[in-house]
């Protein structure tokens, strides 16, 4: 009987090897066809079952998120799957990711790839599970949003080199994002939780044919026509230095900036440490501490990006075609501002009109809205207080917008009769020409509360 035993141990060790063994072109699959041995199920109360050589996952309600992830980590790799998802629902696959017991008892949190059945049509953007939100919505490359087939099977392609990941989506490149946070991890088959809506409960989502390769990556790289998205500190990537990127704000120094109404940086008030920019708490007064900063260039056309990390309650702002000179007197330097604040507890936010003084508004002249350039994308994406958000303005002649984390949530256009109509109902009617100037300097605004900046770069048109 031991014998027979033994004999039955040999074997199925021998089948689950020969699943695992690399194939003559480099591919290993990752489910070996039979059972889930190589895999562990984490956080969730989700089922996971085999069905001929599919891994099936089904809803249920009242749990949170739940994983299948593999027992390998995996630093570099190609993987490729097929994914086929009810609608209604919504899914993704973990890649580098971890559950560690310190990071919110043992959460899973990583970079994942996602399978998105909605009109919003994010399917192969990367979100950062339980950490960072978007780092790629698929606005950065909307080209793509057409890619993935509702109710049917899609093929995913995921390329992790380096600090490269890079997706694809039915053959179709899709998201191309920088990032160094994480190097290593597990891959994980995701059921989103559905809180208790049982409407949803009893949806599957299917994969098959997950396969993955370790050596020789870069042989077996595809090319990518996507936008470049980094998340690199405070430097280019070679792909944004050949477009003509420069960083404005070098992570070290204050070269290239200067106070406002002074011709050197203020000696108080602002703060390099660990690769950041910050404006320190001074009571909230505006420009009364340090006082605002500026490019010491001006600039014209251009796309500008910087990330930026409020405290609570704070208030700050980037500004554009600022004019040094027309306001010496007490306040802020001059120009138009994306709005850096607190919605939710800073007082501001209620005043204006219609929430024109919100965050990534222009601001008290025109509100921030995703939902008015694209219905399915709801509410403006902020990550929150205490965590960094992008702000992108660009500038191509008279027509300028704003985007936050990827999505645009306003546009409009300058030196018209409607322009200058708007500007005269706000507080900047006083100000001769306000926004009409052809260039002006790049601002960081000191309201008194702490803020802080990092990754300022910009793109010259």
């Amino acid at each position: 009987m031991k014998r027979i035993q033994l004999l039955a141990v040999i074997m199925s060790f021998s089948v689950l090897c020969f699943a695992q063994k690399k194939q003559s072109d480099g591919w290993t699959n990752l489910f070996n066809g039979k059972n889930l041995k190589n895999f562990k199920i984490l956080n969730g109360t989700a089922k996971y079952t085999i069905e001929g050589d599919e891994i099936v996952g089904t809803s249920a309600s009242g749990t949170p998120n739940t994983f299948l992830t593999t027992k390998t980590y995996y630093s570099d790799f190609i993987l490729e799957y097929e994914m086929k998802m009810e609608q209604g629902i919504n899914s993704g696959v973990q890649i580098r990711s971890n559950s560690l017991p310190e990071y919110n008892n043992g959460r899973v949190h990583g970079y994942q790839v996602e399978c998105d059945g909605s009109d919003r049509a994010w399917s192969a953007g990367i979100y950062d599970e339980a950490r960072r939100g978007w780092l790629y919505p698929m606005e950065y490359n909307k080209d793509s949003k057409d890619a993935f087939k509702k109710g049917d099977w899609n093929k995913y392609r995921i390329e992790c080199v380096g600090n490269s990941i890079r997706t694809w989506l039915n053959g179709k490149s899709a998201a191309n994002l920088v990032d160094g946070m994480t190097a290593e991890g597990f891959i994980g088959l995701q059921v989103h939780g559905i809180g208790k809506n049982e409407d949803e409960a009893g949806k599957t989502i299917r994969w098959k044919n997950l396969r993955i390769m370790t050596e020789n990556l870069e042989a077996n790289r595809m090319k990518t026509t996507s936008p470049v998205v980094s998340y690199l500190d405070n430097q280019l990537t070679s792909a944004e230095s050949s477009q003509g990127w420069k960083l404005l704000w070098d992570g070290k120094t204050t070269n290239g900036w200067r106070g406002a109404k002074i011709n050197e940086f203020p000696a108080k008030g602002w703060e390099i440490k660990e690769g950041t920019l910050s404006v320190m708490s001074s009571g909230g007064a505006e420009s009364t501490h340090g006082g605002d900063i500026v490019t010491s260039k001006k600039y014209k056309n251009f796309v500008l990006e910087a990330d930026f990390m409020l405290t609570e309650g704070a208030n700050s702002g980037i500004k554009y075609f600022v004019q040094t000179d027309m306001n010496k007197g007490a306040g802020s330097a001059i120009g138009c501002e994306f709005q850096v604040l607190d919605d939710k507890k800073h007082p501001d936010a209620k005043k204006g009109a219609n929430g024109n003084r919100t965050v990534a508004s222009l601001y008290d002249l025109i509100p921030a809205n995703a939902s008015m350039f694209d219905k399915n994308q709801g509410q403006k994406r902020f990550n929150g207080i205490g965590k960094w958000n992008r702000a992108r303005i660009e500038v191509r002649g008279n027509i300028v917008t704003h985007s936050m984390n990827g999505v645009k949530v306003l546009e409009y256009e300058r030196n018209t009769q409607q322009w200058d109509a708007l500007v005269n109902f706000s507080k900047y009617k006083d100000w001769e020409n306000f926004g009409n100037f052809e260039e002006g300097n790049i601002l960081l605004q000191d309201h008194g509360d702490e803020v802080s900046y990092k990754n300022i770069k910009i793109l010259e048109l």
